[in-house]
């Protein structure tokens, strides 16, 4: 009966480790650099490698750029909830430290790198993506933090930290406000924590508002209304 080597197909971890530490190499260089303009030959001379080890990561520059970018991306997640997860759950603090620690991965992170990211169709959706399961995660955060009485406040905090994750994004806040994404994430922390901590001491009234008649409104002397 033949005998068949599990071993031999595996890869050995070895190289696996290798591999990995290559990824984390061209990651610094593409946060530094961005992307776009980098060739194969560029990455090689910056890493001080052939081009052989740099296809080793992927067949063509395109497929480099999304495993690095990816790789980024996972890099990010992985840093952001050892974070949290030394903060109590039934905390605020919770909050700050997730909205913090996504501010802190993207910081070193150029404004090439960002611009690269947007320009790029799979980059994009890759960054696109991680913001949807990001914006996800918070409100799994925010309902956690909160008592039930304000669930449904919550809620709506978590959508609008969503929407202003998604606006970080599409870079909709660095155009309106002059932040990049890393000072948008701090200010959204300081937002969102402030908005929880008042829903949690004075829950919203969730009970119809009474219209006030228009005939009752007294208005000043030469208004138009």
């Amino acid at each position: 009966m033949a005998t068949v080597s599990v071993r031999a197909s595996a890869p050995p971890q070895r190289a696996q480790r290798k591999q990995q530490d290559l990824i984390e190499r061209l990651i610094d260089v593409f946060l530094r650099e961005g992307f776009m303009e980098l060739s194969i030959d560029d990455m090689a001379r910056r890493l001080r490698c052939s081009k052989t080890t740099i296809y080793g990561v992927a067949a063509s520059k395109q497929q480099v750029i999304a495993v690095v970018v990816r790789g980024f991306f996972r890099r990010a997640t992985e840093r952001v909830e050892q974070q949290i997860q030394v903060v109590d759950a039934a905390s605020t603090e919770r909050i700050r430290a997730y909205l913090m620690a996504i501010a802190a991965e993207l910081a070193p992170a150029s404004p090439e790198f960002f611009a690269d990211l947007d320009a790029y169709a799979p980059t994009r959706e890759i960054y696109l993506e991680n913001t949807r399961i990001a914006g996800e995660r918070l409100q799994g955060i925010i309902l956690e933090a909160v008592p039930a009485a304000s669930q449904s406040e919550a809620l709506f905090i978590g959508s609008v930290a969503a929407n202003v994750m998604n606006a970080i994004h599409r870079g909709e806040i660095e155009s309106v406000a002059g932040l990049d994404d890393s000072a948008a994430y701090r200010a959204l922390a300081r937002l969102i924590v402030a908005g929880v901590e008042a829903s949690a001491s004075a829950p919203l009234d969730a009970g119809p508002i009474d219209a006030v008649p228009l005939d009752a409104v007294e208005f000043e002397p030469g208004s138009d209304r």
